[in-house]
């Protein structure tokens, strides 16, 4: 496996970002290693939040939630996913997998040695975050999911799984207004073909904009050009984004797709799972409104918890609504000691 390894300048003076680094080594699955990085602060004997990003983001996403966590009296880890900010990339998009990022940071997970942790997961972030969760209850006390879900799409017909099929094999790349307007207007009737807009966007799209497609999806705040860059940092040019490019189209949206069996055993535990159990969701984000529900209502342990929906935020809400996020997720963990 080719990997890439985002040179260290890149990463100073980063506006509201002045964490240490720590790195870990892991298998790649390949007979070599990958480096991962983690944000490691807060006093040692802290409770700790593991706080995992989604795509196309990375830890620095959690720089306005950590000080409020740690001025609680809780350590905060917050990794970066493998291709994303100061962790190793491989090189290529076939090298990224649904079950390999739960296979890298379940090694992650075990070197740290991280026990009665409080999860807290949103996009990518909850889909790894719930299988580690999942396949290793015994290390964590309670879940708080943040615009995030743990799909196991069951139903879709052949003729609607096809027309997905044809439209990510031979239609053109959709422009970036066209991939906003699906995205903005969802179909509900066919969710998997909305969602196939960005699949295919991020996997032909060589050069995707990182910074400024994140700065123009944030509600409650706008990014200075310090914090856009911040978000290009990891990606000195086009070749160190394979892993954005390539995550979307790892999320299960059709009835076949190989993580399901793995997915539908997570939830077979999650079902059965008494431990604090928080949904905090914004109320404008298009790509998981109402996901909370299947949590709400499944988990024995979210019964008669404060679930939090956070008025606006949209999708990023550690950028437009982090301190708000960063207190519940506080006020959480105090609550359920």
């Amino acid at each position: 496996m080719k990997r890439l390894r985002t040179p260290d300048d890149r990463f100073q003076d980063l506006p509201g970002y002045p964490f240490a680094p720590h790195y870990t080594d892991v298998p790649d699955g390949e007979d070599g290693t990958l480096r991962i990085h983690h944000v490691d602060e807060g006093p040692r004997d802290g409770s700790p939040v593991l706080c995992m990003h989604g795509q196309p983001t990375w830890s620095y996403l959690y720089r306005h939630m950590i000080p409020v966590l740690v001025d609680a009296g809780l350590r905060v880890l917050a990794p970066d996913l493998v291709g994303f900010g100061r962790s190793d990339k491989p090189a290529a998009r076939e090298d990224y997998t649904f079950q390999r990022q739960v296979d890298w940071f379940t090694a992650w997970l075990v070197e740290n040695d991280v026990r009665h942790a409080t999860f807290l997961g949103q996009d990518w972030g909850g889909l790894i975050g719930l299988r580690l969760v999942a396949e290793n209850p015994e290390r964590f006390d309670r879940v708080v999911v943040a615009n995030t879900g743990l799909p196991t799409p069951q139903g879709v017909s052949e003729e609607r799984a096809r027309a997905v099929r044809e439209f990510r094999r031979s239609a053109p790349t959709p422009t970036l207004p066209e991939l906003m307007a699906a995205i903005g207007n969802p179909d509900p009737k066919a969710p998997e073909r909305t969602f196939a807009y960005w699949q295919k966007w991020t996997w032909e799209t060589e050069d995707i904009p990182m910074g400024a497609f994140i700065a123009s999806n944030i509600d409650g705040r706008t990014l200075s050009a310090g914090e856009t860059a911040a978000y290009d940092a990891p990606f000195p040019d086009a070749s160190y984004k394979a892993g954005p490019r390539a995550m979307p189209s790892q999320v299960p949206t059709l009835s076949d797709d190989p993580s399901i069996p793995a997915n539908l055993r997570a939830w077979e535990v999650f079902d059965q799972w008494e431990k604090p159990w928080l949904c905090a969701f914004s109320d404008n984000d298009p790509v998981t409104a109402g996901g909370d529900r299947p949590f709400r209502e499944r988990v024995p342990g979210a019964k008669g918890q404060p679930h939090a929906t956070l008025k606006g935020g949209g999708h990023f809400l550690q950028e437009g609504r982090g301190v708000e996020l960063a207190n519940i997720v506080a006020d959480f963990v105090k609550s359920t000691r």
